[in-house]
């Protein structure tokens, strides 16, 4: 082995680890470089980073705090890694993940290849029909308080590279650089926000939670996106001993179950019969609660099914406010469909997969937007805000393609 270089750490890796991180793009860290400046020195960028990982001499530098707003008022921090730190996480994930994949539950679906929002939403609708009951977990500040020490435990047992368990740990310890320039020392959790941190909150959650069910519960089906954990009971007794049983077992483990958000929620509808309070749970932006459907024959029933949540098309429509379509006079509808087209089809692919009926009155105040641009664009429909609307619904059944969400909304009357 060279002495000089320790690590078994491949230039190929590093440049894997690049385009990977160039791909997701994401903003700048505390050294303020862009991806954009980073790949105007890129080579001798990608060697610098190569020649300190495999030498053992990589340092993480301070990770940057960032603030965003919760739809409930709160503020979610995260950590913002530089473009070089972010490639040194991957290069360790890539090696690491594989591994881990192997030994994790089927029902961990938060951040893994080949498993997605909708499948985990998808088995949750399918187990909330079978089951009568739900607990529905939130852990408290989940990433910034995990116990580093059991989950450096975790690392070494599932892995033999050296360089691996040191920079986890050295990235574990890297300070938070705050907003006012002041820097926190960290003994706990990892940084929301890091390439590595979605794997390693992962891991601590397979043995905290995930195994701990399989092992103590073991008819009692779950599904996890990564801290969002929902549980399946068939009797209100299972359901409030398995949430104590979990409130103490999130303790052992250093964590703390929110005591007003850790519910348990009865799965009503046509066939279940029980007055209890909580009829309804949000999980990964939908909303589960009671809804009238129509079955094959045209019959129509109550089902508990998700559909797009509250406090999604709440912040759909903020949104889209903040894009001011009626000052836009100066854009065509086309530049206008350009613009945020994107945006429009992430909201429709994701939050219309279930129930999208649901979706028609928040994509709606989309079109009363462009209504308002029409009034202000064109002087014929200049304080005629009915005609505009005839004129845009004509345009809509006309080019159902034109903004993303008109297929749905127009395409039938088209």
């Amino acid at each position: 082995m060279n002495q000089a270089k320790p690590f078994p750490i491949t230039k190929r890796q590093v440049w894997e680890a690049y385009k990977r991180v160039k791909a997701n793009r994401g903003g700048a860290g505390v050294d303020e470089q862009t991806l954009l400046e980073f790949d105007e020195e890129m080579e001798n960028n990608l060697y610098k980073l190569w020649n300190r990982l495999a030498s053992g001499s990589y340092h993480p530098p301070p990770v940057k705090r960032v603030e965003i707003p919760k739809a409930d008022g709160g503020i979610r921090p995260l950590g913002i890694p530089t473009v070089a730190d972010r490639i040194a996480q991957t290069v360790v994930k890539q090696v690491l993940e594989p591994e881990l994949e192997k030994h994790f539950h089927p029902d961990s679906y938060g951040y893994r290849p080949g498993k997605s929002a909708h499948d985990a939403i998808g088995q949750a609708r399918q187990r909330c029909w079978k089951n009568d009951w739900v607990v529905d977990l939130d852990i408290k500040g989940f990433f910034d308080n995990l116990d580093q020490t059991l989950l450096m435990r975790a690392v070494r047992h599932h892995t033999q590279e050296s360089w691996v368990v040191l920079y986890i740990e050295r990235w574990l310890k890297a300070p938070v650089q705050l907003p006012d320039g002041t820097r926190q020392e960290r003994t706990k959790g990892t940084p929301q926000g890091g390439v590595i941190s979605p794997l390693l909150a992962n891991l601590y959650l397979h043995y905290a939670f995930d195994l701990w069910m399989q092992r103590t519960c073991p008819n009692i089906s779950f599904e996890r996106y990564a801290d969002d954990v929902v549980c399946h009971c068939r009797t209100q007794s299972e359901a409030e001993h398995l949430k104590e049983a979990l409130g103490r077992r999130f303790a052992e483990c250093g964590l703390e179950l929110h005591p007003e958000k850790t519910r348990i929620i009865y799965c009503k509808d046509d066939d279940r019969k029980e007055n209890y309070p909580i009829t309804s749970f949000d999980f990964l932006g939908y909303c589960f609660r009671p809804r009238r459907s129509k079955n094959r024959w045209g019959k129509f029933f109550v089902n508990f099914s998700p559909a797009v949540s509250n406090k999604a098309a709440k912040a759909i429509r903020k949104e889209v406010r903040s894009w001011s379509l009626p000052l836009r006079s100066d854009k065509a509808l086309d530049d206008l469909a350009r613009m945020f087209n994107a945006q429009i089809r992430g909201w429709v692919n994701y939050y219309g997969a279930y129930y999208k009926s649901a979706l028609y009155r928040t994509l709606r105040h989309i079109d009363r937007k462009l209504v308002l641009w029409a009034t202000r664009k064109f002087k014929r429909l200049r304080g005629h805000k009915r005609r505009a609307e005839h004129w845009l619904r004509r345009i809509a059944r006309r080019q159902t393609g034109l903004f993303a969400h008109w297929r749905l909304l127009h395409g039938q009357a088209g």
